[in-house]
């Protein structure tokens, strides 16, 4: 049922249309006004794909009130961002805002073979035949138009945006295959309450920041500024104050509803950006006509005479009057067209109704976490490279080696190595030949590696705060730089939002990224990139686009020397509650080799997001029970680990110790005094914190009747609760305890002890398991 404000605006659309003064008439091929490059035709069909997206508006608040939709945040009002999909090629990957659907439109129905009415319906009654979530969201994607789907947390698609664009060009140099032309421009929207969101002012900063160290970066960022974020005004000038004069940010503006304005001003700075391979900001006024969504009841905060004259600004109105005027098209035609268009959304709308949803869990979540262990575990130790012949799995063919530059061979100016001092206050890489089997500390062994995989294939990124000159703060990329070139390991802005954008575009382009977080506690600021973006892209597009990664992260506490909250973090609650992320956590210097390879196996083949938690406290430890024992040290085989699999230590019969990272080592030690007071215990190294080794923990639990969990997480929220849990729902009727850290940010110098799990801590519980039972 069509409410007031619905009805007020079609019947001014009619008005006006009829009051339209009828021009010469003109063949579609003529240009709509005598010097313009658009013809009629052109013009015509961007207003049919804008009054297709109003009706779909419409429809959409229509089946939500009718309880047969679940999604009406329309785009009313911002209509004139088709002008957008009219000048952008069909292969510029396009992220949009939840108010791009004229975009959406005009681009699906450019390329053909793609019918936007009934895709866009069938995501707002969540149908499993939506082609592109499978009814998990109402987004606007579609693999054949280059539009990446995007969730509606604010701002959040734009460090991949401004990712994709530095990946764009990565993938030119390096030759390497790219779903995209090397030449393509990445468009990003956003409203004009996302612009003051801390990840776009980040992301933002971070395209000039590149582009001024002469990296291309082809993006134009859109800002639908529509005056009003919610309930929360805008300021008219805001957006040309905060974005208008920045060096370094070539600034655009025209008003959504100028039509033809809007098309050449658009035109203007694409093309802007694809001459110059450098970030561009365009400011596209527009206008909110039914409200922030469905339930939405403007006129609690709004007041009459404003939205009056929003109505007045209405860009398909504004479209129709052109086409009239100009003599393109006949009043009484045009208003045929738009109610066949309205006719036929209607009709679509009620055959959706009737499509099937999603009909189980497993249907629900099969996109999140795809598993091909056989094809994992043969990339992992595969010794030979990718053929050169074909594309990485997942990514569709373009060639970028035929559209290098002339001078791609030549170094990147931004952070080349070749001259650059290689330093750093910690442990040099092993370098030994492959014949060679050394053994390394756990630093080493990810060195080398590393080392190993970039040199097999030219897939792999390896990107961070520090990684590339410097080679880490601990040591673990150096070396890297000088050896693969800095086009291939390089140092970043010191902004993790940045650099986990940057691994956000680069997966879909066709890399492997291997970000790194300096520190674990630095990665909370900007973990909405893995929540939000990274780990749904999958869920939301059904599998057709994916943006594998792997993120390595210097987790933990237990530095000797070197204290306090920021650099010792214990806290993986947020990351264990991500679904579908993948949570690696090796102690061992075999163990992180394998699991490394595996991990970066599962990114290329799955497109899985894994993140690698390294102990930082273990880099360069070497011994386990005694000075000089070595007993830390392992050789890093060319091996796999499959995911979600523990590893056992010892054989012993009164206690299994089921622990990880720091705790491993810990409670070595601990089963070893144990052992000479007569207790003999077994020690799992759960390796994986997600998904849980939880066939591993039963078999081994059940083998002495007796687990301890030694957790050098927090009690509240660490790893100890997810095992407890998982025994008990096996229906495990042996004694379970639990050691933990306290529920404390870790302090500065000695007091770390009196909130950190100790070694004492896990020998007294495990005797007095034994001892009670």
């Amino acid at each position: 049922m069509i409410n007031e404000r619905e009805a007020e605006l079609d019947r001014r659309f009619r008005a006006a249309v009829a009051a339209a003064r009828p021009g010469s008439p003109r063949a579609a091929t003529e240009s709509v006004l005598p010097g313009s490059p658009y013809t009629a035709g052109a013009v015509l069909e961007l207003f049919e794909a804008q009054a297709i997206s109003r009706q779909l508006d419409l429809a959409a608040r229509a089946l939500t009130a009718a309880g047969h939709g679940y999604y009406s945040i329309g785009s009313s009002g911002h209509e004139g961002n088709a002008a957008l999909a009219a000048v952008l090629r069909p292969t510029d990957p396009a992220l949009l805002h939840y108010r791009s659907g004229a975009f959406f439109v005009h681009r699906c129905r450019r390329i053909g073979g793609t019918d936007p009415i009934r895709d866009v319906l069938l995501g707002v009654v969540a149908a499993a035949a939506d082609p592109i979530s499978g009814g998990r969201h109402k987004v606007f994607g579609s693999k054949a138009a280059a539009i990446l789907p995007q969730t509606s947390t604010i701002a959040s698609h734009l460090p991949r945006a401004v990712g994709l664009a530095f990946a764009l060009d990565r993938a030119t140099r390096l030759g390497r295959f790219t779903p995209w032309p090397s030449d393509a421009v990445v468009l990003c929207t956003f409203g004009d309450a996302s612009a003051n969101h801390s990840t776009a002012a980040g992301a933002i900063n971070t395209a000039v920041h590149t582009a001024h160290l002469q990296v291309p970066m082809p993006v134009l960022f859109v800002c639908e500024d529509n005056g009003i974020g919610l309930s929360v005004p805008t300021p008219p000038d805001w957006i040309a104050r905060a974005y208008g004069t920045r060096p370094g940010l070539r600034y655009f503006e025209v008003d959504g509803s100028d039509t033809l304005a809007a098309l050449t001003i658009s035109a203007e700075a694409a093309n802007w950006v694809r001459e110059n391979r450098l970030p561009a900001f365009l400011r596209l006024r527009t206008t909110r006509l039914l409200g922030h969504a469905g339930s939405d009841v403007e006129s609690a905060y709004r007041r009459a005479g404003d939205m009056a004259e929003e109505l007045r600004r209405d860009p398909v109105t504004a479209t129709a009057r052109l086409l009239v005027s100009s003599g393109s098209i006949g009043a009484p035609e045009l208003l045929a067209r738009y109610d066949a268009i309205a006719t036929e959304v209607a009709a679509v709308a009620a055959q959706v109704t009737g499509e099937p949803t999603l009909d189980s869990a497993a249907a629900v979540i099969a996109p999140l976490a795809p598993a091909h262990p056989d094809l994992v575990r043969a990339d992992a130790v595969r010794t030979e490279p990718l053929p050169e012949s074909a594309p990485p799995p997942g990514v569709r063919v373009f060639d970028a080696r035929k559209h290098a530059p002339a001078d791609s061979t030549k170094p990147d100016r931004v952070g080349d190595a070749d001259d650059a001092e290689q330093s750093s206050e910690h442990a040099v890489p092993v370098e030994n030949s492959p014949e060679e089997k050394p053994l390394t500390t756990l630093a080493q062994s990810i060195n080398h590696t590393l080392a190993q995989l970039l040199e097999r294939d030219g897939d792999l990124l390896v990107f961070g705060e520090d990684v590339g000159r410097k080679g880490g703060v601990y040591g673990v990329t150096k070396g890297l730089q000088r050896r693969f070139g800095a086009r291939r390991v390089f140092d970043t802005l010191l902004d993790e939002q940045s650099i986990l954008g940057t691994a956000l575009g680069a997966g879909p382009a066709g890399f492997v990224p291997i970000p790194e977080i300096q520190y674990l506690a630095y990665l909370h600021n900007a973990l909405d990139q893995i929540r939000g973006e990274a780990a749904t892209q999958q869920f939301f597009s059904a599998g057709q686009y994916r943006n594998p990664m792997v993120v390595r992260i210097a987790s933990y506490a237990y530095q000797k020397g070197f204290g306090g909250h920021f650099h010792n973090d214990n806290s993986v609650a947020a990351l264990r509650d991500i679904p579908g992320v993948v949570i690696a956590s090796p102690a061992r210097p075999d163990d992180a080799a394998a699991m490394l390879r595996t991990c970066v196996a599962a990114a290329r083949v799955d497109g899985r997001v894994c993140v690698f938690l390294e102990p930082i406290a273990l880099y360069h430890t070497r011994d386990l029970h005694e000075s000089g024992d070595d007993g830390w040290l392992a050789t890093p085989e060319q091996e796999s680990i499959d995911i979600g699999r523990a590893r056992i230590h010892g054989d012993g019969t009164d206690l299994t110790i089921v622990t990880f990272a720091n705790g491993l080592r810990m409670s070595l030690r601990a089963a070893q005094r144990l052992s000479q007071r007569g207790i003999h215990a077994r020690v799992l190294d759960l390796r994986w914190l997600a998904p849980l080794p939880v066939e591993d923990i039963l078999h081994h639990a059940r083998a002495t009747g007796r687990v301890l969990v030694a957790d050098e997480t927090r009690r509240t929220g660490g790893i100890s609760e997810s095992v407890c849990t998982a025994l008990i729902d096996a229906g495990f009727t042996g004694s379970i305890a639990r050691v933990t850290s306290a529920d404390s940010f870790v302090p500065l110098g000695p007091a770390t002890a009196h909130v950190l799990l100790d070694e004492a801590t896990i020998e007294d519980a495990a005797s007095s398991l034994v001892t009670a039972s």
